[in-house]
């Protein structure tokens, strides 16, 4: 009853077994590789979906192991919230999925961290299990595109969308125009195409360096040329 504060934050500290903490951090480990997995083959992302998910098994397992030293030490506590309004971490996220899967992996950390394993395993598997069920009961919205198609272009002779559009009906047996932005001195436009062989690649692209020679053109895989 009559101890102070600072004996309590003093005394907070609990131990920390290291069998646990392996066998937690391997966990963090395998399901942040499976939560990778999903993203790369049933994302939709535009980014490099791979490179991109490299990145899960660290945020998993370092954020791991900040919540199990933590835990222990209400002192250790206080200051995390101390170095966090310090230490900010910026990342460029270009897609809201990106970032739906970084706090997926995340959440990882933190349950793990937290000794929640059973309750963690159970929810990343049941919301990877319906990210891929949605992902294959749409999957015919997506069978006819296989490539991004993004084409910009700032110089005084941009080209215009319907000269852009009867090239790609040459070589394309599927187009989809996600995106426009046109302007007096400006050109950028976004496409989901189906492309039938690398060779219709190089044709296209000729065309269009035809069409404007500062055109800049870049060819996003989406699920593997045909």
């Amino acid at each position: 009853m009559n101890q102070t504060f600072e004996e309590y934050i003093a005394s907070s500290a609990a131990a920390i077994g290291g069998y646990e903490f392996f066998i937690n951090i391997m966990i963090a480990a395998l399901l942040s590789l499976v939560v990778g997995w999903v993203y790369s083959k049933y994302g939709n992302s535009l980014s490099n979906r791979k490179q991109f998910s490299k990145n899960f098994v660290l945020i998993s397992m370092t954020t791991m192991f900040v919540i199990t030293i933590v835990k222990s030490s209400l002192a250790l506590s206080l200051g995390l919230v101390g170095a966090l309004s310090i230490v900010r971490f910026r990342a460029a996220i270009k897609e809201p999925e990106e970032l739906g899967f970084l706090f997926l992996a995340i959440a990882i950390g933190l349950g793990l961290g937290a000794n929640q394993v059973a309750i963690t395993t159970i929810a990343i598997a049941v919301i990877l299990s319906i990210i891929i069920v949605i992902r294959l009961l749409s999957k015919g919205l997506y069978n006819d595109q296989n490539l991004y198609l993004i084409i910009n272009s700032s110089s005084l002779d941009s080209p215009n969308i319907e000269d852009v559009m009867d090239i790609l009906r040459k070589c394309c047996t599927s187009i989809d125009l996600k995106r426009l932005d046109e302007s007096s001195n400006s050109f950028e436009a976004s496409f989901l195409i189906e492309i039938e062989s690398i060779n219709e690649v190089s044709k296209l692209k000729s065309e269009l360096i035809n069409l404007e020679e500062n055109i800049n053109i870049t060819f996003l895989d989406n699920k593997g040329l045909i």
